[in-house]
């Protein structure tokens, strides 16, 4: 049975899947550690979402925290995401590769795959009780920089991922907004039959 963490329990659709309603995106992160092994299953989840072609466009580099990476991906937060995301014990930045490999052209699909990719890893996160916070939040150029990107290559967000914590110790306005109830809009809002 999978449980849905109780401070963000919500009334959803009876059928939808657990694992689904399960997955949100916390600011409040343990210390415990995520082993190296369960880190893989996460990437290798992503591995799996469909992708145009199956061009695969997806790339994720990744630090453990208490590590030089780690703090050169965390210094590439906005200021409204450092406070917050410093106790996560993985950080990591979800970029695609903007053109196919076999002939080098301009691959309008590879955002939406990699969303797809980072949809696939958070729900594997979530099947292990890790979360994961993505984040637009995030400096590019100073992104680019450190990670010394080629031009063909986009970055798209920053996460964090980690084993629930505290929300008692974030500071406001984090703590707020960590135990408010989730909601989302209407499917008459966003879904329309013709």
């Amino acid at each position: 049975m999978i449980e849905v963490e109780e401070r963000k329990q919500t009334k959803v659709n009876s059928g939808l899947h657990p694992l689904i309603q399960k997955r949100w995106s916390p600011r409040a992160f343990s210390e415990k550690k995520i082993e190296e092994r369960e880190l893989e299953v996460l990437f290798e989840a992503a591995s799996w979402a469909p992708s145009a072609n199956n061009e695969q466009p997806w790339q994720y580099v990744y630090a453990l925290k208490g590590t030089p990476g780690y703090e050169n991906l965390w210094n590439c937060l906005m200021p409204g995401n450092q406070p917050w995301s410093k106790t996560a014990p993985v950080i990591f930045a979800a970029l695609y590769r903007n053109t196919f490999k076999k002939n080098g052209m301009p691959n309008p699909w590879a955002a939406h795959d990699l969303g797809m990719a980072n949809a696939q890893l958070l729900l594997q996160a979530a099947s292990s009780d890790i979360y994961g916070h993505l984040m637009a939040g995030f400096d590019e150029q100073k992104l680019r920089e450190k990670l010394q990107l080629r031009d063909d290559v986009t970055p798209v967000c920053v996460g964090v991922l980690g084993y629930l914590g505290n929300a008692e110790k974030l500071d406001e306005p984090y703590r707020t907004r960590e135990i408010k109830g989730r909601s989302r809009y209407g499917l008459n809002e966003f879904v329309q039959k013709v």
